[in-house]
């Protein structure tokens, strides 16, 4: 008799930032199997105890035989991966009779608006139809927001300078937006992927979650609640910041022409800004988020700032 529940399960990008979080959640309930595909070549460190296995995103053979025998897909290629990258790795599960992918990681791709308006989101919702028609993979998309580590390092995305101790409010600053840390979101993954695959005794299970986007968070503030918390984690206050403001659709305007000049920043100002609407498009809690449903904990929000400081003293960006 098969099994009710997954125990191989392949990532893609498990030596990256929130993917290695993934591995290590779903190595610790010691329920999985993990298989890395990697790049030929690639210098990523894995976690001990995740198995790799090489591939060629461009030759879709490479990807079918790595992924045979595997129950689930996570994939966590980066936005800058070439284009094609992930239909490509759907289409090998496919191939491969791969029955679950997981995917997204990024505010709401389900907000129409939200997705005109930020085309890196647009491939999001082609992947999720793709899987669909191809009709043998089921997805689960999560939605965690933007991560917060990762975010809040940046000055310009969620516009605070942690080590120039500079800020840009986005009109008033008070806009809340979901946001979600790398081991909240592994965490996820790993409560996920260790549900029963069918319901028992009206236990929540894989086929309640199929082929839908399914919303997790670790904190949902506004850039005012996040200067609060960089305020008491660094013992400084208000006063020892130059704190500005600046039109959040002006900003994002600004980014949009910056970004088809070929700048980075510009890519940055126009994803993040465009969360911190007053249309509440950021806030994905309201929706009903599957923390409750996963048994995840509540965070400590300046044990994330710390992380996030320490974090910003390691990147290029200025």
């Amino acid at each position: 008799m098969a099994s009710n529940y997954i125990t191989n399960v392949a990532i893609v990008g498990a030596g990256g930032n929130c993917g290695s979080f993934m591995a290590e959640a779903l190595l610790k309930t010691g329920k999985h199997t993990i298989t890395a595909l990697t790049r030929e070549g690639s210098q990523s460190k894995l976690p001990s105890g995740v198995i790799s296995k090489s591939i060629d995103y461009g030759k879709i053979e490479t990807i079918v035989e790595a992924l045979k025998g595997q129950e689930a897909l996570i994939i966590t290629v980066p936005g800058q991966a070439p284009e094609g990258t992930e239909l490509n790795l759907v289409k090998a599960a496919a191939e491969a009779g791969v029955k679950w992918i997981l995917n997204d990681w990024c505010p709401d791709t389900l907000n129409e608006e939200l997705v005109r308006d930020v085309n890196i989101f647009q491939p999001k919702v082609a992947i999720r139809k793709s899987i669909s028609d191809l009709g043998v993979s089921n997805y689960i998309s999560v939605s965690t927001g933007f991560w917060y580590e990762w975010s809040l390092a940046i000055p310009v995305a969620y516009g605070i300078d942690l080590i120039n101790h500079t800020a840009t409010l986005f009109d008033e600053g008070d806009v809340k937006i979901t946001t979600s840390t790398w081991p909240q979101v592994g965490r996820a993954v790993a409560g996920i992927l260790s549900l029963p695959i069918k319901a028992e005794n009206s236990k929540v299970s894989l086929e309640n979650l199929k082929n839908q986007v399914v919303y997790v968070k670790s904190f949902t503030v506004s850039q005012k609640d996040m200067l609060e918390s960089v305020y008491r984690v660094t013992g400084t206050k208000e006063a020892d910041w130059t704190i500005t403001k600046e039109s959040s659709t002006e900003r994002y305007t600004n980014g949009l022409k910056e970004m088809y000049e070929g700048s980075r920043a510009g890519f940055a100002k126009m994803l993040y800004t465009r969360v911190f609407y007053p249309d509440g498009c950021g806030d994905i809690e309201h929706k009903g988020t599957i923390n409750e449903l996963l048994g995840l904990p509540t965070e400590d929000i300046d044990a994330a700032t710390w992380a996030a400081i320490d974090r910003a003293k390691t990147i290029p960006w200025s």
